[in-house]
């Protein structure tokens, strides 16, 4: 039901308010008030909006507008493809294609641009392109801006310039830009003629005539033979580490991850003349966020060398996880070095807690008949979880259940209580320890405030819970003790 907030806009949009209008269109983009996002609604009104706009102008206001800046920021924000089978969708092409050649908010500049090529040039919207492409042509004789008098292809051509021009720069939409550049590359016959010469051929014209044409793994490919980092030669000019560096450059445009590491030893040649050791640092990390395992082992290496630099919440953290992704990807080095960041317990037999956490185990899967109270039953899942990775007393009874896992390792931190305690990164190994850590997580997460008590609360509980889970489980011939509460 739409509330009194939405029926009075709506009222007052009818009655040709343009400030109501705009509104009522933000809230079909936005979904405020509790409307419904329906962006073919919000056209209609931003439309009607814009017509008052002019009318308003034409009769010769004290305020002219001659561009309503607000309508067309609301505009950039609409979803375009959706709108096709709009009654306004002609205004909202046309007012997309203005922003896109205004000068006005970068920002509305760069959605409209975003929106037009991912409309007319990527491949997912093939059939939605053949609709439009009929309809342009359709109504290209209505359109008064001489600009819409043009062919339906040339348009499509200018919305492919504006995805290049998005994807060398540094907007939010340069990502998803690169992307979709990459999967229109070409894939003719003669690009993969170029490539089957060089395969088959070691032709290095057929090689630097694929790259030239765009394709990725030809540019790779040029600029590793070009800066010797293919084992081709032991010789490195700086002239033809510059036309490397060049080649590579583009292949990493294209989000190659072995062109990023490539980079990255560039940078660090000594006769290189753009020498650059925060430039390589960039190429690094750049490779190890798309994965390349030798950069991300050197990122964490890097990072490991500087914890005492870097401000992180527990050192060794971000360090641990870089060394770590490396080693899943089969890095022998970084096995060596996580040993040293991480400690590793993944055998709960030879942990201190083994024989109780075994009874809480017995204890949680007969919860039904022993009626465990709420912060029993939360000790019973620390005991577990320390046996899995061999905490001590205190962070078996002070670790933070619920922040303890990370990706690759738990984080034990009992500062908050001891603050003398430094803090543990213990690698997570086996399906058990992450068995535990998720079922009790869950208890912890639906468990009430303040339940465990302090310190010295959680150490009486816990001598009345292990002496019962011993009594109980331990002692077979000893009748069993329904626990008490705490």
């Amino acid at each position: 039901m739409a509330s009194r907030e939405f029926l009075k806009i709506l009222s007052s949009a009818r009655l040709g308010d343009v400030l109501a209008q705009q509104k009522l269109a933000e809230a079909y983009l936005t979904g405020a008030f509790k409307t419904p996002i329906q962006p073919s609604n919000a056209l209609i009104w931003l439309e009607k909006s814009f017509l008052a706009t002019q009318t308003h102008n034409s009769v010769g206001s004290s305020s002219e507008i001659t561009e309503p800046p607000h309508i067309f920021s609301l505009m950039a924000k609409l979803p375009l493809a959706e709108t096709f089978s709009s009654p306004s969708f002609q205004f909202g092409w046309e007012s997309f294609w203005k922003i896109a050649q205004s000068e006005n908010d970068p920002s509305n500049v760069l959605s409209a641009k975003w929106q037009l090529a991912n409309l007319l040039v990527n491949p997912r919207n093939q059939e939605l392109q053949s609709q439009l492409m009929h309809w342009f042509t359709k109504m290209r004789s209505s359109f008064r801006d001489p600009f819409f008098h043009q062919d339906f292809h040339a348009l499509q051509t200018l919305a492919k310039q504006y995805l290049k021009e998005l994807a060398e720069g540094d907007s939010v939409y340069a990502a998803q830009a690169k992307e979709l550049l990459i999967q229109l590359q070409p894939k003719n016959e003669v690009l993969s003629s170029l490539w089957s010469t060089w395969l088959e051929q070691g032709n290095e014209e057929a090689l630097l005539q694929a790259a030239e044409l765009g394709l990725t793994k030809a540019k790779l490919t040029l600029g590793l033979r070009l800066a010797q980092l293919d084992g081709s030669s032991d010789t490195k000019s700086n002239a033809s580490l510059k036309k490397a560096a060049y080649w590579l450059e583009l292949a990493a445009k294209d989000g190659d991850r072995d062109a990023w590491f490539a980079l990255g030893e560039i940078y660090r040649r000594p006769q290189f003349s753009g020498y650059n050791a925060q430039e390589s640092d960039r190429c690094f990390d750049k490779a190890a966020d798309l994965g390349h395992p030798d950069a991300q082992y050197r990122k964490g290496a890097n990072l490991w060398r500087k914890r005492e630099k870097i401000e992180e919440k527990v050192r060794g953290l971000q360090a641990s996880y870089w060394i770590w992704q490396a080693q899943q990807q089969g890095v022998a080095e970084a096995k060596t070095l996580l040993s040293k960041i991480l400690a590793s317990h993944p055998d709960p037999q030879k942990n201190d807690w083994y024989d109780l956490a075994r009874f809480a185990e017995q204890a949680l899967n007969h919860h039904a008949e022993h009626k465990l109270s709420e912060d029993w039953l939360l000790l019973c899942h620390r005991i577990i979880v320390a046996n899995q990775f061999h905490f001590s007393k205190a962070e078996l009874l002070l670790s933070e259940v619920g922040q303890l896992q990370h990706e690759h390792c738990v984080v034990v931190d009992i500062r908050w209580e001891l603050p003398k305690i430094l803090p543990r990164l213990i690698q997570i190994e086996t399906i058990q320890q992450r068995r535990a850590l998720l079922a009790a997580g869950k208890v912890f997460a639906s468990a009430g405030q303040d339940v465990e008590g302090n310190l010295r609360q959680r150490r009486y509980r816990f001598d009345q819970v292990t002496n019962w889970l011993t009594d109980t489980f331990a002692r077979s011939a000893t009748p069993q003790k329904d626990p008490e509460p705490a």
